[in-house]
């Protein structure tokens, strides 16, 4: 592989982006609301995913009319993450996602991984990238303000000592180009959490492809060239 000349860094966001985890974290944000005793149809479910927890569970409880306090979104979040837990054994990476990587790294273009999750629930869907130790991951828990907010993505452009101005934020859902936005850097949007292209262009995304693979066949447009 030739070298990559004069890039600047990708961001990941993780769930949707890398990994075909979305359903599974619908399908634990249900079970969780109906261990709390609510009913809400899968597809609100499924526009909020992407959002940090905390925010998640609150709006997913303003869903149902009822009053929000903060004990029940913290049982909430508890009740998702056991939910998830239990099929996270389920997950795989998304289409070309360890391939976009490993061209990336040989090609010495700087990654990084910014999830909403926390550590935990963060730390068994990473397992299944087979990445080593030296990737620079940031968390929810290692930032103030989760997505919608710039926080992990700034993080992460810090962790990798480069300008977030130059730097390109991949995501899946409006969640993560409206953080792209905030931080003033490029989105790249991605169709495999769910979003429409649409969606997510009106959210920011400079470009918009099908998953890992596409973006992966499609690096030029955004400009990584490859030295001769």
């Amino acid at each position: 592989m030739k070298e990559a000349r004069n890039l600047p860094a990708f961001l990941f966001d993780l769930d949707g982006t890398l990994v075909d985890s979305v359903y599974h974290h619908v399908l634990a944000w249900r079970e969780a609301l109906e261990c709390c005793g609510i009913e809400l149809a899968v597809w609100r479910i499924h526009r909020r995913v992407g959002m940090s927890g905390g925010l998640l569970a609150s709006a997913l409880l303003r869903e149902t009319g009822k009053p929000v306090n903060t004990e029940q979104a913290e049982q909430l979040q508890q009740c998702h993450a056991e939910a998830y837990a239990r099929q996270a054994a389920q997950v795989r990476p998304l289409p070309g996602a360890r391939d976009l990587l490993a061209f990336l790294t040989k090609a010495a273009v700087p990654w990084a991984i910014a999830t909403s999750g926390r550590i935990d629930s963060a730390r068994q869907t990473l397992q299944v990238l087979n990445l080593g130790p030296e990737v620079p991951v940031v968390t929810r828990d290692q930032v103030q303000r989760a997505k919608p907010d710039p926080d992990l993505f700034l993080a992460a452009a810090d962790r990798l000592k480069t300008d977030i101005h130059t730097s390109f934020v991949v995501g899946d859902s409006v969640w993560d180009l409206l953080a792209a936005q905030r931080a003033r850097a490029l989105g790249i949007g991605l169709l495999s959490g769910g979003y429409g292209q649409d969606e997510l262009e009106r959210a920011g995304a400079y470009r918009v492809y099908q998953d890992p693979y596409d973006l992966l066949q499609h690096l030029d447009e955004v400009g990584v060239r490859v030295g001769m």
